[in-house]
């Protein structure tokens, strides 16, 4: 797919656990790990709010396009 997800980079950069974000976007451990793991299909963007609330990030920092054909552009 080419939607990366650096959610395991912005989380380490900011010395953050899966459980603790889990509690601060009231996400279930499972579902943060399949959008962290980049198993998910989808984000909801309610969801997608929380998470840069609770790393003060932008959408951007997360979520990353990679033309398949070309490597990584930036938009």
């Amino acid at each position: 797919m080419p939607i990366i997800v650096n959610l395991d980079v912005i989380m380490a950069k900011r010395k953050i656990s899966l459980n603790e974000l889990s509690e601060r976007v009231d996400l279930t451990l499972s579902n943060l790990s399949i959008l962290k793991t980049g198993k998910a299909k989808a984000i909801r963007f309610s969801t997608l709010d929380a998470i840069c609330k609770a790393l003060d990030c932008q959408p951007g920092d997360i979520l990353e396009y990679v033309n398949e054909d070309k490597g990584s552009i930036d938009c």
